[in-house]
C-alpha cells in the first residue's frame, strides 16, 4: 500500500490511492469548480475544500462524503488549517475568515482590508475585484500568517490575523502560492507573477530568488522537507502562456544553493501543459498538469515518470496535498 494524494480539479476533489504500480482516482463534489485544498495537520484526514461559488466544504472520512461548514462567502480561493485547528479562508472579492477550532462560527478578519494598500488591489482579468490567493500558517507558530493577494501583495499578521503588516519587502505582489519550511523555523517561499523570492525572519523581510531562470511567471512552489536549500518552482514565459489553451512555455525548475536549473530528465520537452502543482513529500516530488496528468520524481527532479491513473477521470490539477 503507498500513500495517498488529494486533487483539486477545478471542477471535482479527486482521491489517489497508490496501489501496485499506479493510482486508483476516485472523484467527489463533482461540478463543483473545486479549487483548493488543505489538510488538518493534527489528523491528516480532515480536509477542506474551497469551491469558486459553493463555499467551503469539509470531509472526515478520506473525501467520501462532504460537509458545508457555512463559510459566509461564496468564492473560495484558498484555505488552510493552522498547528492549533484555527480555519482560514480566503474569498473574491478579497477577505479572510477564520474558525477557531473551539467553535462553529466564523470571523471575517476585517483589518485585513484597513491596509493601506487595500485600494490598488485588482486582479488583472477582472480588474475591478481581487482574492486571497494563498493562506499559509506557520507550522512553527500558529499566531504567525502569510496572506498572498492577487494582485495586492504578500501580507504578515503576528497574532493570528488580528491586526496586519502590509506588503512585505522584497516580495512579490502578484502572489501565486507560498510554502513554509515544516523543519526550519522563519524559512518560506514565494511563486510570484514576477519572480520568486523568500525568507528566513519569518516573512519579515525577503530576497528574490531569480539567477538562473529563463522564466519568470512563477506558479507553484514547493521545499524539500530535509533541505531548506531545496525548493522548486513552476514557471512560463507570461500568464497568457500559462492559462491559455496553447503552448505553456512551461519548465519546472529546483535551485540548490541559490542557482535554479530547469528539470527534464523524462519530463516531455517541451512541457504540453503548465505544471499547476508542486509537492514534495516522503522523498518524492510530484508535479500535477493543467491536463490532468501526475509525474513524479524519486531523486529531486533528476530523473521523472509519469503515473498510471486508474478509474475516475482526472481532466486537470490545479492543486495537490498530502
Amino acid at each position: 500500500m503507498g500513500i495517498r494524494l488529494l486533487a483539486a480539479t477545478g471542477d471535482a476533489v479527486v482521491r489517489l490511492d497508490e496501489r501496485d504500480g499506479g493510482w486508483t482516482v476516485e472523484r467527489s463534489l463533482d461540478g463543483s469548480a473545486a479549487q483548493c485544498l488543505a489538510l488538518d495537520p493534527r489528523d491528516g484526514e480532515t480536509v477542506y475544500a474551497g469551491l469558486n461559488g459553493g463555499g467551503l466544504r469539509r470531509s472526515s472520512d478520506g473525501t467520501r462524503s462532504w460537509h458545508d461548514v457555512a463559510l459566509p462567502a461564496a468564492a473560495v480561493f484558498s484555505v488552510a488549517v493552522a498547528s492549533d485547528g484555527a480555519v482560514y479562508a480566503g474569498t473574491e472579492p478579497s477577505a479572510l475568515y477564520r474558525r477557531d477550532d473551539s467553535g462553529e462560527t466564523w470571523r471575517e478578519l476585517s483589518s485585513l482590508l484597513e491596509l493601506s494598500s487595500q485600494p490598488t488591489w485588482s486582479f488583472p482579468p477582472r480588474p475591478w475585484t481581487s482574492h486571497v490567493r494563498w493562506v499559509a500558517p506557520s507550522p512553527h507558530d500558529a499566531d504567525l500568517l502569510l496572506v498572498g493577494i492577487e494582485l495586492g501583495g504578500l501580507m504578515r499578521s503576528t497574532d493570528g490575523g488580528a491586526t496586519w503588516h502590509d506588503h512585505r519587502p522584497g516580495a512579490q505582489r502578484d502572489v501565486h502560492s507560498l510554502a513554509w519550511h515544516p523543519r526550519v523555523a522563519g524559512r518560506a517561499y514565494e511563486a510570484g507573477g514576477g519572480g520568486a523570492a523568500w525568507t528566513e525572519d519569518g516573512g519579515d523581510t525577503w530576497q528574490a530568488a531569480d539567477q538562473g531562470r529563463d522564466r519568470h511567471y512563477t506558479w507553484s512552489v514547493a521545499v524539500d522537507p530535509n533541505d531548506p536549500d531545496v525548493w522548486y518552482l513552476s514557471a512560463s514565459t507570461g500568464p497568457f502562456a500559462a492559462h491559455g489553451n496553447g503552448d505553456p512555455q512551461a519548465r519546472i525548475y529546483r535551485s540548490r544553493g541559490g542557482t535554479w536549473e530547469a528539470l527534464g530528465g523524462g519530463l516531455p520537452d517541451p512541457l504540453r501543459a503548465m505544471p499547476y502543482a508542486l509537492l514534495a513529500t516522503g522523498g518524492r516530488l510530484f508535479a500535477g498538469f493543467a491536463d490532468g496528468a501526475l509525474w513524479e520524481s524519486g531523486d529531486r527532479g533528476d530523473t521523472w515518470r509519469r503515473c498510471e491513473l486508474r478509474g475516475d477521470r482526472v481532466e486537470r490539477i490545479v492543486a495537490l496535498v498530502a
